[in-house]
């Protein structure tokens, strides 16, 4: 039976394998920049514009990307649904319940994990209104639209960031990892581990990789933003946990799942956050602090939350045999998109086409990793500020040195978080309302 089913991954991978050309083919039109320029809009450029101080152009991108995609809604769909309908294939021939038990069983991970997310979040989706009020007022504007999101609520010096204060900066910000983590760094930043700027044709974004007998390698493409600096705490989080995987493990559990790989990352994130904001000289800077990571919490606690909803909701009604047309897709996910945003938030009818653009719904409730991740290095980031010394021997030793030696929960909980239960999401919900509540208080100051 298995080497079966290992013969059919080919024609399983199509829906996936025909969505990934169809998003390449698909052209999109030409918007009109800040500056009066007519430019090719793209998949690449499109957050860009989204995040853009012009209205007008964050509007005309953001209605011709989905639009355009809307033109293909019934293709999309059916990729969509045909990569549903593989999930359910192999679940029953493997005898599980449901397509999410298939796929949370490899990391042992029980479907109330993955319910209890859900759960949580949509009981405190008030907090993200209040924050969204609160944007809208700072942005200025009547409505507040899909289309104004993305776009930053605080205006910040755009200052060049050179890499060499980059690096002294995200130094300074993991110092509470204790010496030996710094050192280390250190010595990856002379050592030729990371590949810095921009070339032709190279891999776009950010990324770490690297063998079992290497040292960590580290793609950016460094831009002098203070995001740019950010995602350099961000790689160098996964640059260290397999440093330390692959020092402690053996090379067949030296590898690491998503579960866990996240919270390294986004745990560097938070300390360098902590940092930066308690260096924050003026309170523009402070405001713009706060704002990016109230953004953090929006773009990975709650939109990812309600992703894995999407994907959890649309796998339940095709297990019942309700059709899934692209009609049926877009209506389903403008109302979740209604309720995690709220009355306060016009939810425009274009992104009912969203679901058409996020590759992670190929990839099997992948995307709840990214949420519960962030909740777990948000109460571990505590830990350490607050404990010292004895919160980070412990995480180094059951979290960054685990590897994949045991169940993933397994290695949270030996970290000194546990994930089997509500607390690390409620926990990192307050940190939400905390920080929520010193950005209105600086909004507030005349």
């Amino acid at each position: 039976m298995e080497q079966m089913l290992a013969r059919l991954s080919p024609v399983s991978e199509t829906s996936e394998n025909v969505y990934a050309m169809l998003s390449k083919d698909v052209k999109l039109p030409k918007i009109t920049d800040e500056n009066g320029k007519e430019v090719q809009l793209t998949p690449a450029n499109f957050i860009r514009f989204m995040e853009s101080k012009n209205r007008t152009v964050r509007k005309a991108a953001f209605q011709a990307y989905y639009h355009t995609l809307d033109h293909f809604r019934d293709t999309f769909a059916q990729t969509l649904v045909g990569e549903v309908k593989a999930h359910h294939f192999y679940a029953d021939a493997r005898h599980y319940p449901t397509a999410l038990v298939a796929s949370l069983t490899a990391n042992n991970i029980p479907v109330k994990v993955y319910d209890q997310l859900i759960q949580t979040v949509n009981q405190n989706l008030p907090l993200l209104h209040r924050y969204l009020e609160l944007k809208k007022r700072a942005l200025g504007v009547k409505e507040l639209h899909m289309y104004d999101i993305y776009t930053p609520a605080v205006e910040n010096e755009n200052r060049y960031i050179p890499y060499d204060q980059a690096k002294e900066m995200v130094l300074a910000g993991l110092k509470p990892w204790g010496g030996e983590y710094v050192k280390i760094l250190a010595e990856g930043f002379q050592n030729g581990w990371i590949d810095v700027y921009s070339t032709p044709d190279k891999h776009s974004g950010a990324y770490q990789w690297g063998g079992y007998d290497t040292h960590p390698y580290v793609l950016l493409n460094y831009q002098g933003t203070r995001n740019d600096v950010s995602t350099i705490a961000h790689e160098l989080g996964h640059a260290m946990q397999s440093y330390y995987t692959n020092k402690k493990q053996p090379y067949i559990s030296s590898g690491y799942p998503i579960f866990t790989a996240e919270v390294a990352s986004t745990l560097n994130e938070t300390l360098l956050f902590k940092s930066m904001y308690a260096n924050a000289k003026t309170k523009q800077e402070k405001m713009y602090l706060l704002s990016q990571y109230l953004e953090n919490f929006r773009t990975t606690l709650f939109r990812q939350t309600q992703f894995a909803e999407f994907e959890k909701l649309i796998h339940e009604k095709e297990a019942a045999g309700e059709p899934l047309t692209a009609e049926s897709l877009k209506s389903l996910y403008l109302e979740l998109n209604k309720k995690y945003y709220g009355k306060g938030t016009v939810s425009d009818e274009e992104i009912a086409m969203e679901w058409a653009r996020i590759p992670h719904f190929y990839k099997g409730f992948y995307v709840y990793q990214y949420a519960t991740s962030f909740a777990a290095s948000t109460a571990l980031a505590k830990q350490i500020l607050t404990e010292g010394d004895p919160a980070v021997q412990r995480i180094r030793h059951s979290l960054l040195e685990a590897g994949n030696s045991a169940a993933p929960l397994d290695v949270l909980k030996a970290a000194g978080v546990d994930m089997s239960t509500s607390k690390p999401l409620e926990q990192a919900i307050q940190v939400f309302a905390e920080t929520l509540d010193e950005w209105e208080r600086l909004l507030n100051e005349k």
